[in-house]
């Protein structure tokens, strides 16, 4: 076995495309490919933003609510 903690990122990159490759062929490896992009942004922030700090007994209490509309709604 290759041990990778010896390698580059770059060579990581390259070993792990052509493994792809092997498996999936060409196309099927280009289309794995694209299911990934570098994402921007700062996840962490954006997501404290969304979604405050809350308590457990905050987040309890919005489950409790929805399932109470869904019950309303499938009525």
């Amino acid at each position: 076995m290759l041990d990778v903690t010896k390698l580059t990122q770059a060579e990581i990159r390259r070993l792990g495309i052509e493994a792809l490759t092997k498996a999936l062929g060409p196309a099927g490896m280009a289309r794995f490919m694209q299911q990934f992009e570098i994402g921007s942004g700062d996840y962490t922030r954006d997501r404290d933003q969304i979604l405050g700090n809350p308590t457990i007994d905050e987040i309890f209490a919005r489950i409790e609510e929805r399932r109470k509309q869904q019950e309303k709604g499938e009525k």
